[in-house]
C-alpha cells in the first residue's frame, strides 16, 4: 500500500480539525467525502480540493481508494455507520463518545475483531502537547504520588469562538439521538478520557447534573458536579466542575468552553491551565513545588495540535500494524464511566462502574 486513502462520513463543523493531520502527510490522502447535504459536500470541495463526494455512505465504502474511514456523525448513527465500513474491511476513526450503550460498543469492538480491522476512538485531549508534559512530569516524580484531580470546564452561551450552525446542536438535545447531554456527556467524554489515561481504572462516581435553560424551552446537561473514585487501595479522588454561563465572554478560536485541570500530590501541585480556550492568559503548564511557581511556555499550545498527533498515531498505527492509544476496548471503559455519570444522577447514588 503506497498511501492510505482516508474518507470522511459526516463533513460538519469538527471536520476542519480531524481533517488535519492527513493534510500534512505524504503516506495518507483525502480521498472522499460523504455527506447527507450537498451544498455542505460542495463547500468542503472548494475548500479541499477536487475531492470525490457521495451522499450516501454505502457507495462511499465500495471506494477501493478508501482504507479507512473517519466517522463525524450523530452518536445514534455510530455503530450502523462503523459496522458497515468495517463490513467493508475498512479501518475505523470513529467520533466520541462512540456509542450509546455498552451493548453498541461491544458489537463494534466484535465486528473489528472479525473483519481484522483497526478500531479506533477518536480522543484528542489525551494527544494535547501540555497535558502530555504534565503526564510525563507527573510520571517521573516531580509532585510525588498524586493525591486528587480536579477538572474546571467553562462554557459560554456568548457569541465567541467557531460559529456552529443550529443544525449541528439541533440532535445534541434528543437523548435518543445523542445518548446523554451536550455538556457531560458528550464534551465529558474527553474530561473522563484524560482523568483515566492519566491516574487510571475508576471505581465508582456520583454526580448531580442540573438542567440549564440556554433558548426558551431548550434545556442542556449543566450545571454539574461529577466525583469519582480510582480502583486502589489508598483513596484517590477526582472532581469535575462544570458550568455554563449565559454572557461570559470565552477568548477561543474553537468552542467558546474552556477547561483547567489541576493535579495535587504529596510534594507539589501541577496545572494544565487551558485546552479548546484561552480564558486564562498565562502558561499552559504550570508546576508549584517546594515553595516555587514554574511555568512551561515552551510546548506547542494550539488546540489543533492534540487532533493532528491524534490522527498521525492511528496512521501510524495502521501503517505499523500496532494498537491505537484509544482503542475500541480503552474507549469503551471512558464510555462506561460516561453511562455511569447518567445513571448516578438518575438515580441519586453512586455508582460502581463494574455494575454497568
Amino acid at each position: 500500500m503506497s498511501r492510505l486513502g482516508v474518507g470522511f462520513i459526516g463533513c460538519g463543523r469538527i471536520m476542519d480539525l480531524n481533517i488535519l493531520g492527513y493534510l500534512d502527510r505524504d503516506d495518507v490522502e483525502v480521498a472522499a467525502f460523504c455527506d447527507t447535504n450537498q451544498e455542505l459536500l460542495a463547500r468542503r470541495v472548494g475548500e479541499y480540493g477536487d475531492i470525490k463526494t457521495y451522499t450516501d455512505h454505502t457507495q462511499m465504502l465500495q471506494d477501493p481508494a478508501v482504507d479507512m474511514v473517519e466517522v463525524l456523525t450523530p452518536h445514534y448513527l455510530h455503530k450502523p455507520m462503523v459496522l458497515d465500513a468495517l463490513a467493508a474491511g475498512k479501518h475505523v476513526s470513529l467520533q466520541k463518545p462512540p456509542a450509546m450503550s455498552l451493548e453498541e460498543m461491544d458489537e463494534m469492538i466484535e465486528a473489528a475483531d472479525r473483519a481484522g480491522r483497526k478500531l479506533k476512538v477518536y480522543e484528542n485531549f489525551v494527544f494535547y502537547p501540555p497535558y502530555l508534559l504534565a503526564k510525563k512530569m507527573i510520571e517521573a516524580g516531580e509532585i510525588g504520588e498524586p493525591v486528587s484531580i480536579r477538572y474546571k470546564m467553562n462554557s459560554s452561551m456568548a457569541p465567541t469562538g467557531w460559529e456552529v450552525p443550529l443544525e449541528s446542536w439541533a440532535w445534541r438535545i434528543v437523548e435518543e439521538m445523542c445518548g446523554g447531554g451536550p455538556c457531560l456527556f458528550d464534551d465529558g467524554y474527553h474530561k473522563w478520557s484524560v482523568a483515566i489515561d492519566l491516574l487510571g481504572e475508576v471505581e465508582k462516581v456520583f454526580a448531580w447534573i442540573g438542567a440549564k435553560e440556554v433558548i426558551p424551552g431548550i434545556a442542556v446537561d449543566s450545571p454539574g458536579v461529577v466525583m469519582w473514585r480510582y480502583k486502589q487501595e489508598k483513596d484517590l479522588f477526582g472532581v469535575c466542575d462544570a458550568s455554563i454561563s449565559n454572557e461570559l465572554h470565552i477568548k477561543s478560536r474553537y468552542y467558546a468552553i474552556d477547561e483547567r485541570m489541576e493535579v495535587t500530590g504529596e510534594k507539589g501541585v501541577i496545572w494544565v491551565t487551558k485546552w479548546t480556550a484561552e480564558m486564562l492568559k498565562v502558561p499552559p503548564v504550570i508546576l508549584y513545588r517546594d515553595g516555587t511557581l514554574t511555568e512551561y511556555d515552551d510546548v506547542r499550545q494550539d488546540w489543533a495540535d492534540s487532533f493532528i498527533d491524534c490522527t498521525h498515531q492511528f496512521v501510524d498505527c495502521i501503517l505499523e500494524d500496532s494498537e491505537p492509544h484509544l482503542s475500541g476496548e480503552r474507549g469503551r471503559e471512558v464510555l462506561k464511566f460516561a453511562l455511569a455519570m447518567l445513571k448516578s444522577s438518575r438515580e441519586g447514588r453512586e455508582v460502581l462502574l463494574d455494575e454497568m
